[in-house]
């Protein structure tokens, strides 16, 4: 289980998906960093059940 997966699910989140990785820092002032650290953001859905 991913990392990420878990921590959601740890908060109370259930059903959680994760999709691929995607390139946030495109253009932006932090973009040479980001490439160095291989810094991504990931989609998520996920929801608290009631």
């Amino acid at each position: 289980m991913p990392v990420w997966q878990r921590m959601l699910e740890e908060s109370g989140f259930v059903d959680v998906r994760i999709g691929p990785k995607c390139d946030c820092f495109a253009g932006a002032g932090g973009e040479k960093n980001a490439r160095a650290f291989e810094v991504y953001g990931y989609p998520f859905l996920a929801h608290k059940p009631e």
